[in-house]
């Protein structure tokens, strides 16, 4: 619940941040020189390119949040057995076994959304947030029936 907080309040501060840079961008259109339409203009691209960017990942979070749920119906989501430090942070060694495991899993199933998602998962345990999202990209194309790609 708390991470979903924090992306709600970040997502709002975002947009009103990008309401405000596009006025200020408007602002400078209706000034009506060369100079500050031209600025205008880049200045309003910017907010566009960042409404993308947060509903590209809000689309992810939320596809991916329905794959978990979906999993966690058919009581099939990835059991937590990582071994932890006293801090509480996960082993190093005990994800790379886990990752091990769940690599093998998805080379013998490549087409199973399950595995990719257990995958991601693995990869996030392990600290590779790149891969991590791959995989759940992969997992959701697949779910969706969509060809994956490689």
């Amino acid at each position: 619940m708390r991470a979903k907080i924090t992306y709600l309040v970040t997502a709002a501060v975002l947009v009103f941040y990008f309401v405000l840079v596009g006025s200020r961008g408007v602002m400078l259109i209706q000034s009506g020189t060369l100079l500050t339409v031209t600025f205008g203009v880049a200045v309003l691209i910017l907010p566009v390119i960042g409404l993308w960017f947060l509903w590209q990942n809000t689309q992810f979070v939320r596809k991916a949040n329905a794959l978990a749920a979906e999993l966690d119906a058919e009581g099939a989501l990835p059991v937590d057995e990582l071994r932890r430090l006293p801090s509480g942070r996960i082993d190093r060694d005990s994800a790379d076994e886990v990752f091990a495991k769940r690599k093998a899993e998805t080379e013998a199933s490549p087409d199973d959304w399950r595995c990719w998602f257990r995958l991601a998962v693995a990869y996030h345990d392990a600290r590779d947030t790149p891969r991590a999202r791959k995989a759940m990209q992969r997992a959701i194309a697949l779910h969706e029936g969509r060809a994956a790609e490689a």
